[in-house]
């Protein structure tokens, strides 16, 4: 997954107008204690906070 696809799928999740504020704001738990923009500026793969994002959203399989 790029960063591209993944803002793209946190767009449709949240909108386009929230989903960067929830990006900068929002702790993810199994991020260790960072937000999604703290995990992917750190350097983490996109697809392993998407992963994330989607158990903390508890979002449907269909949404891998």
């Amino acid at each position: 997954m790029r960063h591209t696809e993944f803002w793209a799928r946190l767009d449709e999740v949240l909108g386009r107008a929230y989903s960067r504020t929830w990006a900068e704001l929002t702790v993810v738990r199994d991020l260790d204690g960072r937000t999604t923009r703290e995990a992917l500026d750190a350097g983490m793969p996109p697809k392993q906070v998407w992963a994330a994002v989607r158990r903390q959203l508890e979002l449907p399989d269909t949404e891998r």
